[in-house]
């Protein structure tokens, strides 16, 4: 089975996955004590935010995608920006490496491709939703690299199966 995953806010790639009974699960490997960002995960400086963290994506894995599932769509949103068994490895930059063979990552609200890390506002606990998509499609019809999140999370809805979520909250 080949498995896509993209990103409106973070991160694209791709991965085989076995179909196994059981609830679809999705979870975030290896978190900081406390069950938060490792600093490597936070968004680095380069972006102007005053965070100064690595920006690498964080590993993840999944289990028991719904049958019929021939690819995945992984989202990351912060819930309070003012904006609105598979593994994917950590440390995918934005020039591809460590992504998985036949991968694609799409622009982020950032406006380019590859994982942002976390940054909320000092002081203030933001919350990231992780949410893995399983599509009945291998492949979502007109994304690009180019794409907009809008696109891609139409696309991804239009194409559902089903989904698995966890948040990550975290403050600065």
């Amino acid at each position: 089975m080949n498995i896509r995953i993209f990103t409106t806010a973070a991160l694209l790639a791709c991965s085989a996955a076995a179909l196994a009974e059981g609830a679809f699960t999705l979870q975030f490997d290896n978190p900081a004590q406390g069950g938060g960002f490792k600093p490597e995960h936070l968004l680095s400086a380069s972006y102007g935010f005053g965070c100064s963290g690595g920006n690498t994506s964080p590993a993840i894995s999944w289990q028991n995608p719904p049958a019929g599932t021939k690819s995945f769509v992984l989202t990351v949103y912060d819930k309070d920006a003012p904006t609105g068994l598979g593994p994917l490895p950590a440390g995918i930059t934005a020039q591809g490496r460590n992504l998985p063979r036949g991968a694609l990552q799409t622009r982020t609200d950032f406006g380019q491709p590859g994982y942002g890390g976390a940054c909320p506002p000092a002081d203030r606990k933001h919350r990231y939703e992780f949410t893995l998509t399983a599509l009945k499609v291998a492949r979502l019809p007109n994304i690009t690299a180019d794409a907009t999140p809008a696109l891609v999370g139409f696309f991804t809805k239009a194409n559902s199966l089903g989904e698995a979520k966890f948040t990550v909250e975290y403050q600065r």
